[in-house]
């Protein structure tokens, strides 16, 4: 494996006392970082990086998102989220392919690459498609296959069954750099005995859950008035909750879930700019970080969102925070950085990332100062997070891998999958579709092509879902 020597950069380690090292050497070999200040006279290196007037920082981890829904980018913006999800997202994934995943795969990789992402949490279809894509870039992943459990015809792929194989075809590959976990839809897409079926299996494996929870207001009441409890004791009930878990949105919660999400150690996932997009509510950040939950940011897919840029989530994170509770205080910029890399870092199964220190793990990012919105610096923090953009990051370092280069990408060829993709998402939205499935909170569903169209839910439902639905035949142009 390569060995670099990072020279006379400024680091944020963030380790425990947020320790900001002026000037600093970093030295990398075997995927770690060696050394932090004083370098090994012995060390020699395949590769110097000139570290003058950058800063170096960890890599953001993305807790939560729909990679290949690159390719529904701007295809239903504006929209509620009832005709969002029925009319479009569903519509356009009926003809939805392997090949469509790989590609839509590759052009969220490199956006996520260019924008600092060394690690994400994928949750959606034909998911060796983008644990090949994965193994490729030299990104980490935690990847799961979304599954619905609602029988013949509501599914991409061969449900329960077809997602376990590919859990154990795939855990730990990629040298380490990819996590496997199970992927069940949500509590309102999936019903209760499919559930426990695949809290079972998450047992017997030994894996975790990605999952979709409480993320409009309209499936808190739903599921009061079908069951009783809340959307987290209905996890909780059906045993989803007892393995680790990774639920995202987590917005219309109640004092008593929020115990409930800290009892069973649940990593809580905020998409700021695609909670504010769709209307959907503020996730109770500083509330869920008092009881001692792990709170991670994630995108969601670009189709809600509609980019996969990290560190506009952490800006985002705050702001909304600082507003929500009219308090300048709330989220500060250093705790928001933290939940951005080193608690995404944990929540997918990568918990000695996120820190610079020797003998973790290179997963790091160098942003150039040389700029005029990055002076004066009088806290390199605040000037990341309030002030930097993500084209200010030159290199991208992931286990001890320079996956971009003064903004160049390495291991991908980015003109292909800038042709590939374009050429592939406009023969999928021309495609001829039909429905499969409905956000519908009532008692009654239809799909198959069977009764009419679905309804529409006074509130909207969550955002940026990966589901297999299928509508009436719409144009390209939207």
């Amino acid at each position: 494996m390569t060995r670099i020597w990072i020279q006379k950069a400024d680091v944020l380690t963030l380790n425990a006392n947020g320790d900001v090292l002026l000037h600093t050497d970093i030295a990398i070999a075997e995927g770690k970082i060696q050394a932090v200040g004083d370098v090994p006279p012995d060390f020699q290196p395949d590769e110097i990086i000139d570290g003058s007037d950058h800063v170096v920082t960890p890599g953001f981890f993305n807790a939560h998102t729909h990679a290949a829904m690159t390719f529904e980018r701007g295809w239903a913006d504006d929209l509620p989220f009832d005709r969002w999800l029925n009319e479009r997202i569903w519509v356009a994934e009926s003809a939805l392919t392997p090949e469509d995943v790989r590609w839509g795969a590759y052009l969220a990789v490199a956006e996520m690459i260019r924008s600092g992402t060394v690690g994400f949490a994928d949750h959606y279809f034909y998911m060796d498609e983008v644990a090949q894509v994965v193994e490729e870039s030299g990104l980490r992943a935690n990847l799961a296959w979304c599954v619905f459990g609602m029988g013949a015809g509501t599914e991409i792929g061969k449900g329960l069954d077809e997602t376990v194989a590919f859990v154990q075809r795939w855990q730990g590959a990629a040298g380490g750099r990819i996590r496997t976990v199970l992927g069940p839809h949500s509590p309102y897409a999936c019903p209760p005995d499919f559930l426990e079926a695949v809290a079972k299996r998450a047992a017997q494996l030994g894996v975790g859950i990605h999952i979709h929870l409480s993320e409009f207001r309209d499936q808190l009441e739903s599921s009061l008035a079908k069951h009783g409890v809340t959307p987290v004791r209905f996890l909780e009930q059906r045993g989803i909750l007892e393995q680790p878990t990774l639920a995202a949105h987590c917005i219309w919660i109640t004092p008593e879930d929020m115990d409930i999400l800290q009892a069973r150690h649940v990593t809580v996932v905020q998409c700021p700019n695609c909670h504010m997009k769709l209307g959907m509510g503020v996730t109770p950040v500083p509330e869920l970080l008092a009881r001692g939950v792990n709170v991670a940011l994630g995108t969601d897919g670009p189709a809600s969102n509609n980019d996969l840029d990290m560190l506009k989530e952490a800006r985002l994170a705050t702001l909304m925070q600082k507003n929500h509770h009219l308090d300048p205080v709330a989220l500060p910029a250093e705790l928001t950085y933290r939940l951005a890399t080193q608690n995404g870092a944990k929540a997918l199964g990568f918990p000695e990332s996120g820190v610079i220190a020797p003998g973790r793990p290179a997963d790091l990012l160098l942003f150039d100062f040389r700029k005029p919105h990055l002076r004066p610096r009088h806290n390199l923090l605040s000037n990341i997070v309030y002030s930097a953009k993500s084209s200010d990051i030159s290199h991208v370092i992931v286990d001890g891998r320079v996956l971009m280069r003064e903004g160049q990408l390495t291991t991908l060829d980015e003109e292909r999958i800038l042709y590939e993709a374009e050429r592939r998402a406009w023969r999928m939205v021309k495609q001829d579709m039909r429905i499969v499935r409905a956000y519908d909170l009532g008692e009654k569903r239809r799909w198959a092509g069977g009764g009419e169209p679905a309804g529409r839910a006074e509130n909207s439902n969550a955002c940026s879902h990966p589901h297999a639905g299928r509508g009436a035949s719409t144009d390209s142009q939207g």
